[in-house]
């Protein structure tokens, strides 16, 4: 038998007794002294962390990436260069569900990749849907209130749901993509994912590139039905993380093929679609996928609430030949998703073990709640900048070239001039017959107990989609609850009029 570590008090004093309370006497009271006892009973209380508002219910792993093609024309990232292997943690998540919730449920999945490369964490934070709800930040705390639970009920709302996204047509494109076959995965080593927003690429000559990410799983494809999730559900609530734990402990590494879509800068107003809009994809015959490389996970976490639960990611973290773009969603997520993880995680979170960067890192933040790191500007007489002893100092030659597109600042309604409804139309003329009325099933069981004028103002949205959309809603709609259209002209009903 091997020896084992003496137990200790946080503060490393060797502990005598871990099973009795020191006590006067087997029947007499508890001593205060006992400080080991109130030690323990104190941290008991405060294991818990307030859970992510959004993405709450998660699963993650540890990888590498790796590069096999040439990107490096349009950008000088030292990570995506040909050869490059980057050491990764990727976390999977629901959007809706709180911790507890089950993994087998309807729901976007997150697909948030942590990249620790020799130039700083390259976080991209996005989810298995190309598309998003909405395009402008401003609705997005109202979209999240339609998912979570009503304030009077406690339960969560369809007819909240189905209200804002009727209100809402630039949600049709995620919705179909939500309400399709690939809504419900049987797990996350099963679904794409993608960066989502657009970003930029700049290459050593300071050009810059417009570029989508995309991640596809070589797991292939595997979907429940709604009816076979409710099975999956009542009998095992953990579906994902089994499947994704047990996968990387046998050895059967999940892997996702890389590719991107460069857009030379001045096309950005070439087309019908703007290319910074998050509801929209750039079509694949404009511009193709490059396969640049491939990622691995290999590596289960050894606690999962120290490497997972405190995972921090943000489109804030970006390196050297990757930046940012005029993607509206964009912009309030690098500020948005970093000043979660302050309230959450506390002042300090990138310095968490499973967040720093593996590369030296030189700032001048200052104290506050848990500052457990030494100084980190190279002097210890260097507490500010700029200063005359040797503190770190910025270095221009990591500047990026300055943005070409430009306008007057103003609030512009988002819902002009955009066509909502081409894009959702083309997915749906995608689908075969049997995943069309799995489709306008699947729409319509969510629509259980939505007022009828809600359901009337969504039903426009599926017209204008296509007449065939529609028609395959109001069918399922029969069958499913008896559901009889009002007489309300198609024409008629548009979100403006509804919303007044």
């Amino acid at each position: 038998m091997t020896d084992k570590p003496t137990m200790t008090t946080t503060a490393g004093a060797p502990i005598a007794d871990n099973q009795n309370s020191l006590s006067a006497g087997e029947r007499g009271p508890l001593l205060m002294q006992d400080y080991q006892l109130l030690e323990k009973l104190a941290h008991q209380n405060r294991e818990r962390i307030p859970e992510r508002t959004v993405h709450a219910k998660g699963w993650g792993a540890y990888g590498t990436l790796t590069i096999t093609g040439d990107i490096s024309q349009y950008t000088k990232a030292k990570c995506l260069q040909p050869g490059a292997q980057t050491p990764m943690l990727a976390r999977f998540s629901t959007v809706a569900g709180e911790l507890g919730a089950a993994d087998a449920e309807r729901d976007v999945r997150g697909f948030a990749l942590k990249f620790y490369t020799e130039e700083g964490n390259w976080d991209l934070v996005g989810n298995n849907t190309p598309v998003f709800f909405i395009r402008d930040p401003y609705k997005f705390p109202d979209f999240i209130h339609t998912q979570k639970r009503h304030p009077r009920t406690n339960m969560r709302s369809p007819t909240a749901m189905w209200d804002f996204w009727s209100l809402s047509p630039e949600s049709l494109h995620q919705v179909t993509i939500l309400m399709s076959d690939r809504g419900l995965p049987v797990g996350v080593r099963n679904v794409n994912g993608y960066g989502s927003h657009t970003f930029s690429f700049i290459n050593a000559a300071g050009e810059r590139f417009w570029v989508k990410f995309h991640f596809k799983t070589l797991q292939g494809h595997k979907h429940w039905t709604n009816a076979e999730g409710e099975q999956v559900v009542g009998k095992n609530r953990e579906t994902t993380q089994e499947d994704l734990y047990n996968a990387i402990e046998g050895g059967d590494f999940p892997k996702w093929k890389m590719q991107v879509q460069v857009m030379p800068e001045e096309d950005a107003g070439k087309h019908w679609y703007n290319p910074f809009d998050l509801t929209k994809v750039w079509p694949h015959a404009d511009y193709p996928p490059i396969d640049i490389g491939v990622f691995e996970l290999n590596r289960n976490p050894d606690n999962y609430f120290a490497e997972i639960e405190q995972a921090a990611f943000s489109p804030s973290n970006i390196i050297p030949g990757i930046g940012f773009s005029p993607d509206k969603m964009l912009q309030a997520r690098i500020f948005s998703y970093a000043d979660a993880h302050r309230y959450r995680l506390g002042t300090h979170y990138e310095h968490l073990p499973v967040n720093a960067a593996k590369c030296p890192v030189h700032h001048y933040h200052k104290d506050g709640p848990m500052r457990f790191f030494p100084q980190m500007t190279g002097n210890v007489n260097a507490y500010y900048e700029p200063n005359s002893f040797g503190g770190a100092t910025q270095d221009p030659s990591f500047a990026e070239p300055p943005l070409k597109i430009s306008g007057d600042a103003d609030r512009y309604n988002h819902r002009d001039g955009n066509d909502d409804y081409r894009q959702p139309g083309d997915l749906f003329r995608l689908f075969d017959v049997g995943q069309r009325a799995r489709l306008c099933s699947n729409i319509a069981a969510a629509m259980a107990g939505v007022p009828s004028e809600i359901i009337e103002r969504q039903l426009v949205h599926f017209d204008r989609a296509d007449p065939a959309y529609g028609a395959g809603v109001r069918l399922a709609l029969a069958e499913a609850h008896g559901y009889e259209p009002n007489a309300i002209p198609v024409d008629a009903a548009t979100p403006q009029e509804a919303a007044e």
